[in-house]
């Protein structure tokens, strides 16, 4: 997850200090890289269970939840140890989350417990009844997904209509003083309505754009053949760039983050090198804080039915069971993936060893590498950076 915002402007913004922090130790002797928490964040996919049937939907969720998913005991149980282990952020995501029964009561307990909870919805269910439920357990940080103005997110999300129920949700988020962020993923079905996305963002009062590149997993494999070329990727890439450049000359206080492919950060310094020449040098410093893609480092997921995973892309790569171990001792465990995963350089290909941005992306999304290649240490499709820019770096 990049902060546009923070790269190419210079404006500190919240999250700063999980993402571009010092390198910490930990007493016993394991380092993180700059930018990590020593904790990761953890995805925790409480339901299968949605109400849309959207085209990029990384769970396959469907109406059904999935057979044996976590009781409500044995979920109270995981948010122990997570808070026990010092995880700073609970991502409750889904399927759609709010149609878990106990959704309310996890959330706050995760709260009181000191691990910030974060709902990641898409939208439709926050009726008043909901956004009063969330405010009265002080859930106030919420993300809701929008691909596209109407037409276009109701074709990509599967249910007419369901524009008009997110869209209203939004708004009750934003009058009630939530931290909104708004979720759009990048395609060619949706990039046509990028610039009316941040229309939007910006008429509604959203805090944060996220504008997410495609992953290959789920449903949302079957969108790979149809995935944004390279060119179109730096097309939306510069419009991206000035259009945060617009709205931090305005004065207007918008995050604007991209998220799933690290190759965003070395081609922002190549833009930068041309259009904003005296920031390169401290975008670069914080890139190399953050340290590309984190995937069994700073962020770990876990499913409804209790597999631990790197991300929440990647749930063909399981590395244990909260019912049969702790989230803490299979993150710190030896699971092979892990290790590697840790120390990726000698296990990624040629091309990314070779890259002068190796310490800036750490080889990418690799859950979509696997997807595109069926290795997960090939070659990541979503890397749009030519040969020549990798050979030069900065130095070119």
């Amino acid at each position: 997850m990049l902060n546009i915002t923070r790269l190419l402007c210079g404006s500190p913004t919240p999250g700063d200090a999980l993402r571009y922090g010092e390198p910490l130790r930990h007493p016993d002797g394991v380092s993180a890289p700059g930018g990590t928490h020593f904790r990761p964040v953890v995805v925790w996919n409480v339901t299968r269970r949605c109400n849309l049937f959207c085209s990029h939907c990384y769970t396959s969720s469907t109406e059904s939840p999935a057979p044996d998913e976590l009781t409500n005991p044995e979920a109270f149980r995981v948010i122990e140890d997570l808070a026990r282990f010092g995880v700073p952020v609970l991502l409750f995501s889904g399927g759609e989350p709010l149609l878990r029964q106990d959704i309310y009561a996890l959330m706050e307990y995760s709260r009181l417990l000191g691990v910030l909870p974060v709902l990641s919805t898409n939208g439709t269910l926050l009726t008043p009844e909901a956004v009063a439920a969330l405010k009265k357990i002080a859930v106030r940080r919420v993300g809701i997904s929008l691909d596209g103005l109407e037409e276009t997110h109701d074709r990509f999300r599967g249910k007419a209509g369901s524009f008009r129920q997110t869209l209203e949700g939004l708004r009750r988020c934003v009058a009630e003083g939530f931290r909104v962020s708004l979720r759009f993923t990048l395609t060619r079905a949706t990039l046509g309505d990028l610039e009316g996305i941040f229309d939007l963002a910006e008429r509604e009062g959203g805090h944060r754009l996220c504008i997410y590149h495609l992953a290959y997993a789920g449903r949302g494999r079957g969108l790979l053949p149809s995935d944004l070329s390279p060119w179109e990727r730096r097309r939306a890439l510069d419009f991206i760039f000035r259009r945060t450049q617009g709205l931090h000359r305005r004065g207007i206080a918008m995050e604007v983050l991209t998220v799933d492919n690290h190759a965003d950060g070395p081609y922002l310094l190549l833009w930068m090198q041309e259009h904003l020449p005296e920031r390169v040098e401290e975008a670069h410093r914080l890139l190399r804080l953050n340290g590309g893609n984190s995937a069994g480092i700073g962020i770990g997921c876990i499913d409804e039915r209790g597999f631990v995973h790197p991300d929440q892309f990647w749930r063909g790569q399981v590395l244990g069971n909260v019912r049969e171990r702790p989230f803490s001792a299979i993150w710190q465990g030896s699971h092979p993936l892990l290790v590697r995963l840790r120390e990726r350089e000698p296990w990624l290909p040629p091309r990314c060893r070779a890259c002068r941005f190796l310490p800036l992306c750490n080889g990418n999304l690799r859950a979509r590498a696997e997807a595109a290649t069926g290795d997960p240490w090939g070659i990541d499709p979503a890397c749009y950076l030519t040969d020549a820019e990798r050979a030069m770096g900065l130095a070119g």
